[in-house]
């Protein structure tokens, strides 16, 4: 699945829904879109201004 995401828009917003909170994607990984389940730690060390590939396991190539 291809993303795009600005540098520093990779961890999870909050959004509460009848007192309850929510924790929405802003990453591209998460397998339960769009609702976060900690796939952005996959991102800790992208260097911004690199493009990057994850493959099915969470493993991150850099493409460009």
């Amino acid at each position: 699945m291809a993303r795009i995401v600005k540098h520093e828009e990779k961890s999870p917003v909050e959004i509460k829904a009848s007192g309850e909170s929510k924790w929405i994607c802003r990453c591209g990984l998460s397998k339960n879109q769009p609702f976060c389940d900690g796939s952005h730690k996959l991102c800790d060390g992208e260097e911004e201004g690199k493009i990057y590939e994850y493959d099915k396991e969470g493993h991150r190539k850099e493409i460009k």
